[in-house]
């Protein structure tokens, strides 16, 4: 483990990109996408959450939850919906499409990335290019549980203004003209997409806020953390912990709790177990071995641990998470076809 906590957290939860859509509009137009868990299995089989992004190339347009006000997106603009909300994307506000063929997310193993969409007729104004993020939300994913519902972030903004623009534009290009290991590229490209979305809502974060990223930039807490994911088998205790961060050990408890929500020693446990379900579920690796690599030294003791958090036994973990890996049969590709005449809410 590195001393970075949001890195760790990152390789831990397995944040992966996956499939993409080349969105063509032209106005009047609307897409909505239905909660993420619905689709989930279809776009990233056995992936435990599965997170959205739309990234505007070309035009504007608008963009939001469904059921709340909508933000103004232009070229350059990324908003991404981390908790898998159902969503809308339109011309202008107001307009709702007929619900989603759910079928229009499938895909075998021999189609080629990116699908390409239209939404409705004539040349088109507004372009985007849209995927899906993939990552473990189970048994402990503490970005996940501090990220907003919607993250969005303008180039036009920022220290690093420019940099967005520069993910956007390799993603555009590999979209429009695919090339030898192009589904790669934009999985990594969305990747670092996603890194930088969470890095400016950091960035942007009230100095009175509370919460995992919040202690992450505090200069006690966030070593406390740096020190627990960096070797979360040690033996730890609040008093080397407090001496690792540089705080008396009450006051690094109770600015800990006040920060993060729950006192050191259960986030290391819960963090330990994240670790080990990793480990039980893409290594072979004995349960006993796995157990002394977080910190236990009797296998009964991690077991009880494990399952008071997860809810089964490791070993069931490990078939559970094996089975939820094997291959969905082969779907038919339906490319969505020309979006329907969009209408306004309540029509």
């Amino acid at each position: 483990m590195s001393a970075d906590p949001l890195a760790d957290v990152l390789a831990s939860v397995r944040l992966t990109g996956s499939v993409f859509f080349r969105m063509e509009c032209a106005a009047p137009w609307v897409a909505e996408a239905p909660p993420s868990s619905v689709i989930a299995g279809q776009v990233m089989p056995g992936v435990d959450h599965v997170i959205e992004f739309h990234a505007v190339t070309r035009g504007r347009c608008l963009g939001g939850i469904l059921g709340e006000p909508p933000l103004a997106l232009e070229a350059g603009d990324v908003i991404c919906f981390p908790h898998g909300d159902p969503h809308v994307l339109a011309s202008a506000p107001g307009l709702r499409a007929a619900p989603p063929d759910l079928a229009a997310y499938a895909r075998t193993a021999d189609s080629a990335l990116p699908f390409r969409v239209k939404w409705g007729t004539g040349p088109a104004d507004v372009e985007l290019v849209c995927g899906f993020l993939g990552c473990d939300a189970r048994p402990f994913n503490p970005l996940l549980a501090a990220l907003p519902r919607v993250l969005r972030a303008s180039d036009r903004d920022g220290p690093r203004r420019g940099w967005l623009s520069r993910f956007v534009e390799v993603a555009e290009a590999e979209s429009r003209t695919p090339g030898l290991g192009g589904e790669s590229v934009l999985s990594r490209v969305s990747e670092l997409m996603f890194v930088e979305l969470v890095r400016r809502h950091v960035e942007g974060l009230a100095p009175n806020r509370s919460g995992w990223l919040a202690g992450l930039c505090d200069p006690h807490v966030g070593r406390a953390l740096a020190a627990l994911h960096a070797s979360p088998g040690d033996p730890w205790t609040v008093e080397q912990l407090a001496r690792a961060a540089g705080l008396a050990r009450s006051s690094l408890a109770e600015r800990f709790a006040a920060l993060i929500g729950e006192p050191p020693m259960q986030y290391l446990t819960r963090w330990r177990m994240q670790v080990a379900a990793g480990l039980i579920a893409t290594s072979h690796d004995g349960v006993a071995g796995i157990a002394a690599r977080v910190g236990y030294a009797s296998e009964a003791a991690f077991n009880r641990a494990f399952k008071k958090l997860v809810g089964v036994p490791p070993a069931r973990w490990r078939r559970r998470r094996a089975a939820e890996r094997q291959p969905a049969p082969a779907a038919r590709v339906v490319t969505p076809g020309p979006q329907a005449a969009a209408s306004p809410i309540g029509t």
